[in-house]
């Protein structure tokens, strides 16, 4: 068994996709559009193509996501999504690229529990955690 997070997006999907791919690593495994549904789910003429359902992998954990039909959009809350980064200095580069654009919540800095930690929403509306955890 395995626990995936599923995040909807209000429209901007695929360029959040692609903004991790580019400031994260990640790598878009899966992307279906709104289009390729079956005639019987029909959809908004704005929306095809729009992500239906997309993957992508960080570092081989997968994330999966799609644009919500905006009758269906709710803005994210009480998640986040976390990030561990061994290297603290790798950590507060993803860090901060997160915060482009987005909302730093907690600045980055050294705590008792990690030699780095952060919390931001980036500029898709997504929470975020950042830790570089104390050697075990």
């Amino acid at each position: 068994m395995q626990v995936t997070p599923y995040v909807h997006y209000d429209g901007n999907c695929e360029a959040a996709f692609k903004f991790y791919e580019k400031e994260l690593g990640a790598k878009i495994e899966v992307i279906m559009r709104y289009e390729q549904a079956p005639p019987e789910m029909p959809s908004s003429p704005e929306y095809k193509n729009k992500i239906m359902h997309g993957m992508i992998s960080i570092d081989g954990a997968p994330i999966m996501g799609s644009d919500a039909p905006p009758q269906h959009f709710q803005k994210p809350q009480g998640f986040s999504l976390s990030l561990s980064v061994e290297d603290p200095a790798e950590a507060e580069r993803k860090f901060n690229a997160l915060c482009k654009g987005g909302t730093v919540t907690m600045a980055w800095s050294k705590t008792f529990f990690a030699k780095g930690f952060g919390m931001a929403v980036d500029q898709f509306g997504i929470p975020w955690m950042v830790i570089s955890p104390m050697e075990q």
